[in-house]
C-alpha cells in the first residue's frame, strides 16, 4: 500500500471506532459514492450520515481490520465489527427494530477505490442476514 492508502486506512478506522462520522466521511473525496447492503450514500454528508444511523442502532460499535491488500487504486480491507443492539435499527423492510441488548460480530470486507489520497469509491460486503440474525430481527416484528 502507498503511504497515502494506509494512512487513510489508518485514519477512517480511527474516526469510525471514535464515532467521529464526520472526520470519517472527510476521508471520502466530495463527490464519493458508499454502497454496502443497507444502501447507496453519495458524498461526504450522505456518508456521514450513513454511518450515524448505525451508529443509533449500535452506540458501542467497533471496527476491527484483520488484513489489507492493494493493487493500482484498488484497496481491500477486512474486518470484523462488534457492538451491542442497545438502539433503536432501521431494517430493510423500513420497519425500526427496538433495541434487543444483543451483542453482534460481522465479518466483512471493503473494496475501496482512491484518488488522489481520498476515497473515490468504497463498496462493503457482509452477510446481512447474519447481522439481523443476531440482533433477533428474523423474529416476527411487532
Amino acid at each position: 500500500m502507498t503511504l497515502d492508502d494506509q494512512e487513510i486506512t489508518d485514519e477512517l478506522i480511527a474516526a469510525f471506532n471514535a464515532h467521529d462520522f464526520e472526520k470519517a466521511a472527510s476521508c471520502f473525496s466530495p463527490r464519493a459514492i458508499y454502497v454496502c447492503p443497507g444502501g447507496v450514500a453519495e458524498g461526504r454528508e450522505e456518508i456521514a450520515s450513513y454511518f450515524a444511523l448505525y451508529l443509533e442502532g449500535f452506540p458501542d460499535i467497533t471496527l476491527t481490520p484483520h488484513g489489507k491488500a492493494e493493487t493500482g487504486d484498488l484497496v481491500m480491507l477486512e474486518w470484523t465489527v462488534t457492538s451491542t443492539h442497545a438502539g433503536p435499527f432501521l431494517l430493510p423492510t423500513g420497519e425500526v427494530l427496538q433495541p434487543t441488548g444483543r451483542h453482534v460480530v460481522v465479518r466483512g470486507c471493503d473494496l475501496r477505490t482512491m484518488d488522489d489520497g481520498l476515497i473515490a469509491s468504497q463498496r462493503v460486503y457482509y452477510d446481512q442476514l447474519e447481522m439481523l440474525t443476531q440482533i433477533g430481527a428474523d423474529r416476527p416484528i411487532g
